[in-house]
């Protein structure tokens, strides 16, 4: 009966993840760039020559996507314009990738396990409890899978049918990472099918989105930490994976194109050297913080006019994130997974981070949705130590069943967050009124605010909050017209 818990469990999770986010069935499309992605857009209505023509040749808004417009050409076939199929696509998909993050989570936690418990020289007990460990482990990923797949910071990505693009990349990501798993040993580099199916899933990965061109570096971070592969040599290990960093270096410089063809980029004559740094630590540090605490989740988080590196909002994050990681780096051995969770999120983020800015925003929920992997990990190696420290009755049976109380009590709390963070989602008006009480100072959100009850209508609301977008951002044209 307990295997066949066990053997359920990437299922249960995959389940629970998409419950979190039942709420975005019933959500419409967005004047949030799903207007102009789909209510303008016929390129992509559709599976025909032209349609596939277009999709291999777009750089609508600024991204060359294919994959992602493939899956939603095959969303207008199967139900036109109705935007209940996008929406259970992004949730079919995100599910998915939530039993993906179960099966990484186990390999990396089973090997982490494993070598700490070899290292652990004439420690009472060892290797007569490998049931109790692929237990500890089991549930350990499970826990990370589930922190990973129903935190709030995921509805971004699951609720908006624009970021079809998130859920996809991720999805083929992860199937990157786990392929690399199952070929790399520490005996030797990885070769053949293994080194094959992670490339592809690669290359599917950022033909779905840019985002994913970090991945090498990640893999890297993973040799060190918990594969403990530097016996192999730097450069074999750099070696073997010159297929990933060409393909990154492809995507760079398409996602690169696309920009300058469909957007554009910020000047660095407006926002200079200190200001991206500001922007920089700022990204470093935020996403991390709002995996802790969830509050004020926005659509936007806006661009400020003008950045000082010693803005209190901007040096404050900065210097935290400068503090961590010297903590983090003095007792890597120790934590070597803090670490390792730690610089992947600022890997991940790196592209997105400031030093390359294009768009109006300071920070997304979107861009945690690759960057959190090795924080969901970190918390499930927790989870991993006190179920194994239990089996060897190191731990007793009352704080045991408070620890895992505790755990349950705050998936499901995120979970329920979740939940209502996707009701915000459903319609334009709904979505830019949470965000300009979530901030204030918001321009964007006023005036996007003010577009929907133009729309609809109302002519007298829409000129108030358009007054607002006014007096935040009197430079900009747009809320004036």
């Amino acid at each position: 009966m307990r295997r066949l818990l066990l053997r359920a469990l990437p299922l249960l999770v995959a389940v629970l993840a998409f419950l979190a986010f039942l709420p975005a069935l019933d959500g419409a499309f967005l004047n949030w760039d799903d207007d102009r992605n789909f209510l303008w857009n016929t390129g992509y209505r559709g599976l025909g020559p032209a349609q596939l023509q277009w999709m291999f040749t777009a750089t609508w808004m600024g991204h060359y996507i294919p994959l992602t417009w493939l899956t939603l050409g095959l969303n207008y076939t199967l139900g036109g314009m109705t935007p209940w199929g996008y929406h259970l696509g992004n949730l079919l998909i995100h599910a998915a990738n939530a039993a993906v993050v179960f099966f990484v989570a186990r390999h990396l936690l089973g090997v982490a396990t494993t070598s700490r418990l070899a290292g652990a020289s004439g420690e009472a007990g060892y290797g007569k409890s490998a049931d109790a460990t692929t237990v500890a482990v089991s549930l350990g990923a499970g826990a990370a899978a589930l922190l990973w797949a129903v935190h709030p910071l995921r509805v971004e990505s699951v609720a908006w049918i624009t970021e079809r693009r998130d859920v996809l990349c991720g999805f083929f990501y992860l199937l990157a990472v786990l392929t690399y798993l199952q070929g790399a040993t520490r005996e030797r580099t990885l070769g053949g099918r293994w080194l094959a199916a992670s490339l592809l899933a690669f290359a599917a990965a950022l033909a779905s989105k840019a985002m994913a061109m970090t991945l090498p570096l990640t893999l890297l971070v993973l040799d060190v930490y918990p594969l403990r592969r530097l016996r192999l040599g730097w450069p074999a290990l750099i070696r073997e994976k010159l297929g990933h960093f060409a393909l990154a270096a492809v995507g760079a410089l398409v996602a690169s194109w696309a920009v300058t063809r469909g957007a554009g980029w910020t000047s660095y004559h407006d926002y200079g050297i200190g200001a991206r740094l500001a922007m920089t630590g700022y990204s470093f540090w935020f996403y991390p913080w709002k995996l802790v605490w969830p509050e004020n989740l926005s659509p936007l988080y806006e661009l400020p006019a003008r950045i000082g590196l010693l803005d209190p909002r901007f040096a404050w994050p900065t210097l935290g994130l400068v503090a961590v990681t010297i903590l983090l780096v003095l007792g890597r051995r120790r934590v070597p997974g803090a670490l390792a969770a730690w610089l992947q999120s600022m890997i991940v983020l790196a592209p997105v981070s400031g030093i390359a800015h294009a768009g109006h925003q300071l920070a997304h929920d979107r861009y945690s949705y690759l960057s959190g992997l090795g924080f969901a990990v970190l918390a499930g190696a927790g989870m991993t130590w006190v179920v194994e420290q239990r089996a060897r009755g190191r731990v007793t049976r009352w704080v045991f069943g408070t620890t895992v109380a505790a755990v349950a009590m705050a998936l499901v709390g995120l979970g329920a967050g979740s939940w209502v963070h996707s009701r915000v989602w459903r319609d334009s008006e709904t979505l830019w009124r949470a965000a300009v009480t979530s901030d204030p100072t918001c321009a964007l959100c006023y005036q996007k605010l003010g577009e929907v009850l133009h729309a609809a209508g109302l002519p007298g609301a829409a000129e108030a909050e358009l007054a607002r977008a006014v007096a935040l951002r009197p430079d900009r044209p747009t809320a004036h017209n």
